[in-house]
């Protein structure tokens, strides 16, 4: 656990809850923090195709390992803060953060001056797609998950250190919306950019980030003035101990496993639907702003979904998340069906078909997450909940693997980049069946929903049957 921060907390009050300046440095900087994360992850698998020449498959695996990282890291990371500080490891994360984002967008510009490839619109594909130069793109990615696995880790501890019991729950629901709006500003953004400066857009969005990261940074140390005692954190050994023991655990994993499918089509937000809207719908599509519907979405109707499923048990509500998911795929499928069509509400009928399934993930969400921990926390020990729950990503490092690697495989079978091809009949002939993408996606939420109803069944059988032989057992 992290070390405790002092500072003075106002006692209980009838007035609303009022927090230690600390507590607001902490989510001002996070809300700088995503949105320059989420201004950047939305176009990255662009990014890494039109701008350094990757492949598909090549973008969707360097995209997805970055993701999954950023799952994987945090717990470790917050080891690390525990013994070096909450403020020197924010100022390490931002540090980092700002050199990566930076680098991003210094990057091109270094191939360039080599003579390598230019900002035209043919060159910046074929001018690095045998260049090995191109890959030192991953260390500079390996920095930002570092820096980015270190803010998960801390921001969250901060908050939790400097609220009461009497007011945590007000301060983690701002902390939240804070969440929210840093990675909605940080998607809108991206439009803009990129209808006035193209493929550049995307380059010069990395300057965007570090701008963000660099203001976090001197916050951070002009402001963050935190003193630390009494850290008392797990040992990196004591956590690998631990993830080993919740990797034993064979209804956990199962859990794990099932909803990794579901995280696996939520991942196409980012994975496939960027290229898939931009090649199909046109370059006038907006796929971070189309991006910004799901959060939308779960603001709106999370609160109104849990409290309609509150008598329910949490594996009926994420049972019924999961079997909106293969709707939502559907959805996003048939857009391609309507192509004959002029507009869907205004839009060209792939955006706006693609639009009304992410509606349907976002509801799907809303049945999901708020009660996946909750389950997730009951199948583990008594007692070592904590512990398990320090794990209880693994389902999103798992996905973003799986989920960004089947995207780049199917975008290059069913929906190539069109500047791969000479003549643009070719290309048409080739995308042809690009809505057989969202068909893979809608048959693996399928199963993974037909999966849990079957895991609930086999839990409950199991557990009827320990409680029967615990009661043959004291009789």
């Amino acid at each position: 656990m992290p070390g405790r921060l002092k500072m003075n907390n106002n006692s209980k009050s009838t007035e609303a809850p009022r927090f230690p300046r600390i507590f607001w440095i902490a989510n001002g900087v996070e809300l700088l923090e995503r949105a320059a994360y989420y201004g950047v992850f939305i176009v990255i698998t662009l990014y890494l195709s039109r701008i350094l020449g990757f492949s598909d498959v090549e973008a969707a695996w360097l995209a997805g390992s970055f993701s999954a990282g950023l799952y994987f890291l945090p717990t470790f990371s917050g080891a690390l803060a525990d013994k070096i500080g909450f403020r020197g490891a924010l100022l390490l994360a931002f540090g980092l953060l700002t050199i990566g984002y930076a680098s991003l967008a210094i990057f091109p510009a270094l191939i360039e001056s080599q003579g390598l490839v230019e900002y035209g619109k043919e060159t910046i594909y074929h001018g690095l797609k045998e260049a090995d130069i191109r890959w030192a793109i991953v260390p500079i990615l390996i920095v930002i998950m570092i820096g980015g696995s270190f803010i998960k880790a801390v921001i969250t501890g901060t908050v939790a250190l400097s609220t009461t019991a009497e007011t945590r729950a007000k301060g983690f629901s701002i902390f939240y919306m804070m969440v929210n709006i840093g990675a909605f500003s940080g998607k809108t953004v991206v439009k803009p950019l990129r209808e006035s400066m193209g493929d550049l857009g995307l380059i010069n969005l990395n300057y965007f980030a570090a701008t963000m990261t660099l203001i976090a940074f001197f916050s951070i140390m002009l402001f963050f003035k935190s003193t630390e005692e009494n850290r008392s954190g797990k040992s990196l050994g004591e956590i690998w101990q631990a993830l080993l023991k919740v990797l034993s655990n064979g209804r956990l994993i199962a859990l794990i496993l099932i909803i990794t499918g579901f995280w696996m089509v939520q991942h196409q937000l980012y994975a496939t639907m960027p290229k898939y809207v931009l090649r199909m719908a046109g370059e006038g599509s907006s796929p971070s702003w189309y991006a910004n519907v799901n959060p939308l979405v779960v603001f709106l109707c999370v609160s109104f979904v849990t409290g309609m499923m509150a008598k329910r048990s949490a594996l009926t509500s994420m049972t019924v998340g999961m079997f909106i998911m293969p709707v939502s795929a559907l959805l996003m499928a048939s857009g391609n069906m309507f192509a004959g069509s002029e507009t869907i509400l205004g839009m060209h009928p792939i955006a706006a078909m693609m639009i009304i399934g992410i509606v349907f993930q976002g509801l799907a969400e809303c049945f999901i997450s708020p009660r996946f921990l909750e389950y997730f926390s009951l199948q583990a020990p008594k007692g070592e909940e904590g512990l398990y729950l320090g794990f209880s990503h693994l389902h999103s490092f798992i996905s973003s693997l799986l989920g960004f690697g089947l995207s780049g495989y199917l975008l290059e079978a069913y929906c190539p980049d069109p500047r791969v091809y000479n003549d643009h009949a070719a290309w048409v002939e080739a995308s042809a069946h690009a809505h057989y993408i969202w068909y893979v996606f809608a048959a693996i939420a399928s199963v993974s929903a037909v999966s849990l109803i079957i895991y609930g069944a086999v839990i409950k059988r199991i557990d009827a049957k320990n409680d029967t032989d615990a009661e043959m057992a004291t009789a």
